[in-house]
């Protein structure tokens, strides 16, 4: 189990403790606001599109090709965008921050 903070509209952090499974199962377990995730995380749309800190992204790993696919439909999307739906929350990601797209 680990840590994830999710900063959502206006810098308000969403701290979410002992989280298991993706980025987006714990938000929408958790009712994050600006994640839908639409496909229900089998990676076919970008409604759960998040930016990984900076800190994090050596560790996350960048967006794969089928997540780039539908990240370049995103206006926002920057090269920290990611699909939470795309990344598992490890113990080696404890501490992990995203930023809830759009911003």
């Amino acid at each position: 189990m680990a840590k994830v903070t999710y900063i959502i509209e206006h810098g308000e952090d969403i701290v979410e403790e002992n989280g298991i499974g993706t980025v987006m199962e714990i938000a929408q377990q958790n009712q994050v606001p600006g994640i839908e995730g639409a496909c229900g995380g089998c990676c076919s749309c970008a409604t759960c599109h998040v930016r990984v800190h900076p800190d994090w992204i050596e560790k996350t790993g960048r967006a794969t090709e089928a997540e780039q696919d539908l990240l370049d439909l995103e206006s926002k999307a920057c090269d920290r965008s990611r699909l939470s739906c795309q990344i598992e929350l490890t113990e080696e990601l404890d501490g992990l921050i995203v930023e809830v797209a759009p911003f």
